[in-house]
């Protein structure tokens, strides 16, 4: 996805470590009348739960807007955790 996070300037560094942790690429900031408005590519299943997350870092006043870019493969280490939760899945499932 490609998102684009506007806050006051002041929570400009915390709002880059978010989008970091959740495994986002920086692609542009800019700073306009005290605003500092930040572009990121981050996969749409690391965005879930992100508006809570910013609007309480920033007191409420962070928004943020994303729309789809394109589609990528998912990585390697998230194959197996798919694989495993779709196995539990089938397991409790299973009538015995």
């Amino acid at each position: 996805m490609a998102v684009e996070v506007t806050v006051p300037a002041e929570y400009s560094g915390g709002i880059m470590g978010q989008l970091m942790k959740r495994r986002g690429s920086i692609t542009g900031t800019e700073t306009r009348a005290g605003l500092f408005i930040m572009s990121a590519d981050v996969p749409l299943a690391a965005m879930f739960g992100y508006a809570t997350e910013l609007r309480g870092s920033t007191q409420g006043i962070g928004e943020f807007a994303m729309e789809y870019k394109s589609h990528m493969p998912v990585a390697d280490f998230e194959v197996q955790h798919v694989i495993d939760a779709y196995a539990q899945k089938i397991k409790e499932n299973r009538v015995d």
